[in-house]
């Protein structure tokens, strides 16, 4: 069984924090690119000799921003070349401006099974600060219809550590969110990437951010309610009732094989990453073409992927299995890492189960200093 993801790249306007490959005021593009995703299918599906595909996610970008018809001629194609399995996970990245009940009624019928709704917070001076064009309301109200269309795999992201957040509002974000009684939430802690506005005020100190303390506590606040709700945390960012953990995602934090279609989006086949062309309208010229969209790509050493599967293993709140990895690349984890393991093992921050090398609750809010220390 194969994952496929298929990156949307178009949004109606640049968040002020995104880093992703999007592109604004392209509607006139849409038709060509959904022929050049669907026409890279079919040949992904020829020369990769992949296999049914049992996940397939298309994220953004907006992609919810794309016509029905479009999402459903890509479906169409998948079902074709090179084949979705019974049962397989469809999922469609959202945001509330672009849905409403008639359009998630015909998403639903055309195949999508799942439907992540970017929310980011539910207080409307927050998603102003942070670019969004989309209102408290419409989420509560994009909510509502998707629950009405019939999904039952509905998931929500918020995002924390924002400019001027308080624990006290966040809190209020996730106990408003856990009152929808959802599947599946996904709590974000925001990031100042590079080449963003967000970056360039922070740069001029012009963006102040939650103190380090605060951010730990919002963590807190997170992992607690969640776990009152009934939702077990499974990935640092993502809590789920049993059955509803997103198994697509989970295929990339196992850093196994899956498909990339479309511009900007990135591929992981036979150790190899290759990364698609960025610019919508290159990546259409080149398919229609016949020349490669690949812009960059990268041979992983046996180490190199061993390193990559433990850092982002340990993503997962079970962590990794140490037996798995020795018999994937033949490496024994605690003979390769070493004094460098002795003193987070001491301090409590990681630890071996009988089967697995995990962090650990005490370590799971530093785990990007900690996962820093084995890449």
């Amino acid at each position: 069984m194969a994952s496929l993801y298929i990156h949307i790249p178009f949004c109606l306007a640049k968040c002020e924090y995104c880093s992703f490959s999007s592109f604004t005021g392209m509607e006139h593009l849409f038709s060509r690119y959904v022929k050049a995703v669907k026409k890279e299918i079919v040949d992904l599906s020829f020369s990769e000799k992949t296999g049914i595909l049992d996940t397939i996610f298309f994220g953004g970008g907006t992609p919810s921003l794309l016509p029905v018809d479009h999402i459903g001629e890509i479906l169409s194609c998948c079902r074709e070349f090179p084949g979705i399995g019974d049962g397989a996970e469809i999922s469609l990245e959202a945001n509330p401006k672009t849905l409403d009940f008639m359009k998630l009624l015909q998403l639903r019928q055309a195949g999508i099974n799942r439907i992540s709704i970017g929310v980011q917070s539910f207080i409307d001076s927050e998603l102003n600060l942070l670019g969004r064009l989309h209102s408290a309301q419409d989420s509560w109200d994009c909510i509502r219809d998707a629950t009405g269309a019939g999904f039952a795999n509905i998931s929500l992201d918020l995002m924390y550590g924002v400019p001027g957040q308080t624990p006290e509002r966040w809190r209020w974000n996730v106990e408003t969110a856990l009152s929808l009684n959802l599947p599946h939430v996904s709590l974000y802690q925001l990031t100042i990437e590079e080449d963003t506005p967000f970056a360039v005020r922070y740069g001029r100190g012009n963006l102040s951010l939650p103190e380090e303390d605060e951010v730990l506590l919002m963590d807190e606040i997170s992992f607690d309610l969640c776990k009152e709700a009934g939702l077990e945390q499974y990935e640092i960012s993502n809590f789920a009732m049993p059955g509803f953990e997103c198994r697509h995602n989970i295929n990339y934090w196992n850093n196994l094989e899956y498909l990339a279609v479309g511009a900007g989006s990135v591929g992981f086949q036979q150790g190899c990453r290759s990364r698609n062309i960025s610019q919508p309208l290159r990546y259409c010229q080149a398919v229609e073409s016949g020349e490669t969209t690949t812009e960059e790509s990268e041979k992983l050493t046996p180490e190199e992927s061993f390193r990559e599967s433990v850092v982002m293993g340990l993503r997962m709140v079970k962590g990794v299995s140490y037996r798995a990895l020795f018999e994937r690349y033949g490496i024994h984890l605690p003979k390769y890492y070493g004094e460098i393991l002795t003193p987070l093992l001491e301090g409590g921050y990681v630890e071996y189960t009988d089967t697995h090398f995990r962090l650990t609750d005490k370590g799971r809010p530093l785990a990007n200093q900690i996962l820093s220390e084995l890449v």
